[in-house]
């Protein structure tokens, strides 16, 4: 982690990852880029649908190969990279036959190093496996739910799926989250733990840095007029004022499952993941 010096008071407690000893260049691979219109949390009528997004840096999507389905093709790690849109770092892969495709970096992985996607491929970081056979114990990341759809688990910087065990063409894993679930045993899944593991640790430090991240600020409900919000009017400090907690549309909120009872992946699910408190 970078500590910074208290030169100000949001720089005392400011932290950040140290990119200079973990990435190799800071010029992305440009045939694998484009542009992404921002449209700051609106949908196609001009409806705000996600607050508090909006403004910030601009930025280039990287189009990360998420089905990696280079069969026993070989490649050779040229860079590890930083991306704007995603937590992980990210790695550009030159395979043997000529082709380059950015994936997601797994800790640890280093320029030169060989990556493999095969059925008999070594079991070492970066290297991609069916599930079935991977042996349990092992940590995996970029996990696809039904073979052949892409990755879809264990994408975020840090995050990993251990796996429990194999049974009737299903493998049980063990998520980040602690949640355990059902997955095809045949859908493939990637060696290792996702780089930037630091992540998490990170303190932005001051709103303006928010702001590059293109997040906006986020108003109290009790600081706003009953018109607005449940929580709001009152002259100075007032409690909350409502029975239960809501969200500014009414909604009652804090601890009211969200998710819907008879959603047909739930018999995939064998532990939901523990209440955080």
């Amino acid at each position: 982690m970078k500590i910074y010096k208290p030169t100000s008071p949001s720089r005392r407690q400011m932290t950040g990852i140290e990119y200079g000893k973990l990435l190799t260049t800071g010029t992305p691979h440009k045939a694998l880029t484009r542009r992404i219109q921002s449209h700051s949390g609106r949908n196609n009528r001009g409806v705000i649908t996600v607050r508090h997004q909006g403004s910030g840096n601009k930025k280039l999507y990287r189009e990360v190969d998420f089905l990696q389905n280079k069969i026993g093709v070989p490649g050779k790690v040229e860079t590890i990279e930083y991306d704007p849109y995603r937590s992980g770092f990210i790695a550009l892969i030159s395979y043997k036959d000529g082709d380059r495709r950015y994936i997601l970096a797994p800790k640890d992985l280093k320029v030169g190093d060989m990556i493999m996607t095969a059925e008999n491929a070594p079991l070492k970081p970066g290297n991609r496996v069916r599930l079935k056979n991977i042996p349990v114990g092992y940590f995996v990341f970029n996990v696809e739910i039904r073979a052949g759809g892409g990755a879809k688990l264990a994408r975020s910087a840090g995050a990993y799926a251990e796996v429990l065990a194999h049974e009737a063409g299903l493998t049980d894993l063990r998520l980040s989250s602690k949640e355990i679930r059902k997955v095809s045993a045949e859908g493939w899944a990637s060696i290792g733990q996702v780089s930037n593991i630091d992540y998490n640790l990170v303190n932005i430090g001051k709103a303006g840095r928010s702001r590059w991240l293109g997040i906006r600020p986020t108003v109290r409900g009790s600081a706003m007029n009953p018109v607005d919000h449940p929580y709001g009017g009152g002259e100075g400090a007032q409690p909350r004022g409502t029975k239960r907690p809501k969200t500014m549309w009414g909604k009652v909120t804090g601890g009211h499952k969200t998710r819907k009872p008879k959603k047909w992946s739930s018999k995939w699910i064998i532990q939901r993941r523990p209440k955080v408190r």
